[in-house]
């Protein structure tokens, strides 16, 4: 489905009033707005210079001198004091309390919780043994006795209320009875009779009196209100709204011409700035600066630098042959004082030839011997 703009809304008819007040409003107002926005644009170049060349280094030295005052300190006392010592503490307290307090447990509270395990299951076999036998069958009786007993109370509790009833039927509730049907209920009828006619008359009295501070309050109160409200307030409200949208339309309207003025002035100024001193600046390092350096570099700097790397290697060459002298010195004096390094003899692996060897045919010993 294609996605189509809604139709653009028609201008509205504007009267002879807006045309008027629209254009002295918005010369004045571009007028007051053009000096503002060329300071408002001044002041966001002077703001966004100063925050990239002064605010943004200040905070990162201001962020690394923090972290090495108080961040690097802390990450090394922790890494280094804290840790260490937690370990530490950690280890002694294993070796103090945790072991001491395994070997308490292990030896001592658990063979004499088992002791006590024991003789408590002991005392409850006794204890079920004595309620099974004695208390059960002691609380089967006396249940049975107070069953009897409550049987007999109970019957005897039925009969006295029973009369009692009887009597405050007679002497109380048939005399109430009577009381309320012929005298209370007639009378009550007659009294909420006299309240309904009593109020009824009091409405009347006061919707007539509401009536009439109503008519009162209409035309003394409402009706110059409305007139008000209609022939003053209503086109005055209106001029005003007129009024404070055009002023609003030629603020927004002179803030934006005031936008291109000010970048056309700052280019205008750019412009002027590098033709005065970036032009001239650049043409000096081009066509001055660059050929010094280069015959600066190629007659000067060159030179002494091979000058320099030729020392540096003659004097790295002379280090080298005066330490193989020295080590060379050292190696003659010690042999001189303690002789040379032994030679290892080396060791004969071979099998032994000739007379001294073994064979079947050739035996050293005494019975074989020719």
């Amino acid at each position: 489905m294609e996605l189509r703009k809604p139709p653009p809304e028609p201008p509205q008819p504007e009267g002879c009033l807006v045309v008027a007040v629209r254009l002295p409003v918005r010369i004045v107002v571009l007028v007051l707005v053009v000096p503002v926005r060329m300071v408002w644009d001044a002041l966001l170049a002077a703001g966004r210079l100063l925050r990239d060349t002064v605010l943004r280094p200040l905070g990162r030295a201001l962020l690394w001198l923090a972290r090495a005052v108080f961040v690097w300190p802390f990450v090394g006392l922790w890494r280094y004091v804290l840790v260490p010592a937690g370990r530490a503490l950690a280890w002694l307290a294993a070796v103090l309390v945790v072991v001491p307090v395994v070997w308490v447990y292990r030896w001592v509270l658990t063979p004499v919780g088992r002791g006590l395990a024991w003789l408590a299951r002991g005392a409850g076999a006794a204890l079920a043994w004595v309620y099974a036998r004695v208390l059960t069958p002691a609380g089967h009786a006396l249940a049975w006795l107070l069953t009897g007993l409550g049987a007999v109370l109970a019957v005897l509790a039925t009969g006295t209320y029973t009369g009692v009833a009887w009597l405050v039927r007679l002497l109380l509730v048939v005399p109430a009875r009577w009381l309320y049907t012929w005298v209370l209920a007639p009378a009550g009828r007659a009294v909420a009779w006299c309240v309904r006619a009593l109020g009824w008359l009091l409405g009347l009295l006061a919707t007539a009196a509401g009536l009439a501070l109503y008519r009162t309050a209409r035309v003394l109160f409402v009706l110059p209100a409305l007139a008000l409200w209609r022939w003053v307030l209503a086109p005055a409200g209106r001029f005003l709204a007129v009024v404070a949208r055009e002023v609003g339309d030629a603020l927004g309207h002179a803030w934006r011409v005031a936008g291109r003025i000010s970048r056309a002035v700052g280019r205008a100024l750019g412009t002027l700035f590098r033709w005065i001193f970036v032009e001239p600046a650049r043409w000096v390092y081009r066509n001055v600066l660059t050929p010094v350096g280069h015959v600066v570099r190629d007659a000067v700097l060159r030179p002494v630098a091979a000058g320099v790397r030729a020392v540096g290697r003659a004097g790295r060459e002379a280090l080298a042959t005066a330490r193989a002298t020295v080590r060379q010195a050292r190696a003659e004096a010690r042999r001189m004082l303690f002789g040379g390094p032994r030679r290892p003899v080396p060791a004969d692996l071979r099998e032994p030839t000739g007379a001294a060897a073994r064979s079947l045919g050739n035996s050293t010993t005494a019975l074989t011997k020719d």
